[in-house]
């Protein structure tokens, strides 16, 4: 793992990006804890251009994004010239559209769709990759959501960005899920797990429970490039403390 490839996932500190003077303060935070590499997702309105050049002047990569399932179905030749402002190769989807339902035939339908949508974006050099929650790991016919979206989507169009925190909670393993999409995954996301008046709760990396050493070594040896460390919430309070704790904790494996 090289640090300039662990990333802070913005979804983190979505709270202070409303407007493009919080954009830029909160990203000055987030270069100040360390890092040099941040995926766009949960910002307020912001020019593509002016968002490249605050990253520039930062000295921080966009790695990676997360785009509405609507942007992608219905403007994706505006992701696409937005992705090649930022020199951005990884779209993200967050997951699957409401549009689809939670069924055998709706996730089918859905891994044919955004085939088609990754491969496009194939044809302008950028990679399509789908973030997991836990609802990924409910079965339909003796089937997992996750494994469906495996085996129906192209595997030639469309990457996985692993979710560590939501296999988990899915009753999943991270490690075994880490290495069923090898050769899919660039991009992963580090969230841990810790447990709270027995309620699964997220937490800093290396505060819960979850095997960061095998997890760790399984990403090195699938050849993942971007470690994505995200909290969807803090129970501290202050994001910005919560990604300087991971931050400090993943120095350990640089």
């Amino acid at each position: 793992m090289d640090r300039k490839h662990i990333a802070a996932q913005l979804y983190t500190v979505r709270e202070f990006m409303k407007t493009p003077v919080d954009i830029r303060e909160t990203l000055r935070r987030i270069r100040e804890i360390g890092y040099e590499a941040v995926q766009l997702s949960g910002l307020g309105p912001i020019d593509a251009t002016e968002l490249k050049g605050i990253c520039d002047e930062l000295g921080l990569t966009i790695c990676a994004t997360h785009v509405s399932n609507d942007l992608l179905h219905h403007d994706l030749p505006r992701v696409i010239a937005e992705h090649k402002i930022w020199n951005c190769r990884y779209v993200g989807i967050g997951s699957i559209s409401p549009d689809y339902p939670k069924t055998l035939e709706g996730y089918t339908r859905y891994a044919k769709d955004i085939s088609e949508i990754g491969r496009e974006l194939r044809r302008h050099d950028l990679v399509l990759i789908y973030h997991n929650h836990n609802f990924e790991f409910e079965k339909y016919e003796g089937r997992t959501a996750m494994e469906i979206l495996m085996t129906e989507t192209d595997a030639a169009a469309v990457d996985m960005e692993i979710d560590t925190y939501w296999v988990q909670s899915g009753g999943a393993n991270p490690v075994q899920w880490l290495k069923k999409v090898e050769g899919r995954m660039d991009v992963v996301h580090f969230k841990d797990m810790a447990i709270y008046d027995r309620q699964q709760t997220i937490c800093e990396i290396g505060t819960g429970n979850l095997d960061w050493p095998a997890i760790i070594e399984t990403c090195r040896s699938i050849g993942v490039k971007w470690y994505c460390v995200e909290q969807d919430s803090c129970r501290g309070g202050d994001p910005f403390a919560s990604l300087a704790v991971s931050w400090n904790y993943l120095q350990q494996y640089v």
